[in-house]
């Protein structure tokens, strides 16, 4: 075969993929027609779609329908009676069986669609020998009626191709018994029959299309109130980053440098003053890198996100860096750690180091010279951190802070269901403990 010839096969030839063909035609209409015949032979409950209404309100409708469907029970009755001269037990349970398919259709349309085709069958029985000129078989006047009120509140529950079926079916039974079973002289339903249940089919599909068209509005109304207050946060975490990086980082940015100047400026300088001097650049480098951290988290939209590269989360393995930056500082620290230690859920690890570097920061302002233990103890469902140190042996400077690393510590181990206790030492000083628990999710 030449070249020529294989190119007019390939596109002589079409294309056959999953989705075509005549199995795949023939699938898809079996999946509709299984769709459709799960909508009709179901018992769930389908209430209104719609907004949410005043109970009194929203009653009103159900004791109106009540009230219909007393009503149509009493006129069936009535009609089998002094017109077909059919009456006892089995007509009124006819009766009362068309009267509650109204009600159960309330709460369960397509049941009580059944249980209104099943009262209409047995009143077609009863009237089928008694039936003459002028009267209407197989439906009786006040079952048009009563059915017609079924057929709409099949309509307001159900999808639209549900409904088509019901009211096609429902005119299609009553055809197909007039067609064989009717008595000679009686007047045709088909008529009546097909524009009252198409019309209430349209009224209900109507009305339920109007409550869904609210209902998607009232909720991409609430989506864009959510949205407009999620943009609203994000501009302002977005200036406080603005106020930090152009505030904080530049001041620290200047210390850094400073420090790392100094020793140049001073003709032969200590070897006390060039440690203390780089300690004092690592701090400000630290603590830079931590603002960078912490100003990513409030320019990204999903700052609680653990998997966020950008989301500050020291932990407790980092414990001993931070100690040896306040033993730089001039404060004797010693740790002790009991229990088995070992990674916990990232809240939890960043709480407890944020606790204990912000009593260090205490105990370095507002107690030098003074003798800091830090504490922490690996509990099966708690961990339990302390941090306590001796009085101060001098005087310490005035704080020019607002006083609210108490309140912050407090917030951090409340929020994860904690508790903290901070106050002065019998002996002289100040202790502050706090027992976190290790998985927060048991809180909440």
């Amino acid at each position: 075969m030449s070249r020529v010839d294989g190119v007019k096969e390939q596109h002589s030839t079409p294309a056959a993929g999953p989705g075509s063909g005549p199995g795949a035609d023939a699938g898809r209409r079996f999946g509709a027609l299984r769709t459709l015949a799960a909508g009709l032979f179901t018992l769930e409950r389908n209430p209104l779609p719609g907004m949410s209404r005043p109970r009194w309100l929203a009653r009103l409708p159900h004791l109106a329908l009540g009230y219909v469907a007393v009503l149509c029970t009493f006129l069936t009755t009535e009609q089998m009676s002094s017109h077909y001269g059919v009456s006892g037990g089995y007509p009124l349970l006819a009766a009362v069986a068309g009267g509650a398919s109204v009600v159960l259709a309330m709460f369960r349309p397509i049941a009580g669609w059944w249980l209104a085709l099943a009262s209409a069958f047995m009143v077609a029985v009863q009237t089928q020998g008694s039936a003459g000129e002028g009267q209407s078989w197989p439906w009786t006047p006040a079952g048009v009626v009563l059915f017609a009120f079924v057929v709409l509140l099949v309509a307001l529950r159900v999808p639209a191709r549900v409904t088509t079926a019901v009211v096609g079916l429902s005119v299609a039974l009553g055809a197909l018994a007039e067609v064989r079973f009717r008595p000679a002289g009686s007047e045709s339903t088909i008529p009546a029959t097909l524009l009252l249940f198409a019309f209430a089919g349209v009224l209900g599909y109507a009305l339920r299309a109007g409550r869904l068209a609210r209902s998607k509005l009232v909720e991409q109304e609430t989506l864009t109130e959510e949205e407009r207050a999620r943009r609203a946060l994000l501009e302002e975490r977005s200036r406080i980053a603005r106020e930090l990086h152009d505030v904080v980082a530049h001041h620290m940015s200047v210390i850094s440098i400073q420090a790392q100047v100094a020793p140049h400026l001073v003709e032969n300088p200590s070897p006390e003053l060039r440690e203390n001097l780089a300690g004092i650049r690592e701090n400000a480098l630290e603590a830079l890198t931590e603002l960078r951290r912490v100003l990513g988290v409030l320019r990204s939209e999903q700052a609680a996100d653990p998997a966020d590269p950008h989301h500050p989360q020291p932990t407790l393995a980092e414990l001993e860096g931070l100690v040896g930056n306040v033993r730089s500082a001039g404060l004797e620290v010693t740790t002790a750690i009991a229990g088995i230690r070992r990674p916990l859920a990232p809240g939890v690890e960043l709480t407890a180091y944020r606790i204990v570097q912000e009593a260090l920061s205490n105990c370095l302002r507002h107690a030098p010279g003074s003798q800091v233990e830090v504490g922490i103890a690996y509990g099966p469902r708690e961990l339990h951190l302390c941090v306590a140190n001796t009085a101060p042996d001098r005087k310490a400077p005035p704080s020019h802070g607002a006083g609210h690393g108490l309140l912050g510590m407090r917030e951090r181990a409340g929020m994860l269901g904690g508790e903290l206790a901070a106050g002065p030492r019998p002996g002289g000083g100040y202790e502050v403990s706090a027992v976190l628990p290790v998985d927060p999710r048991t809180n909440d």
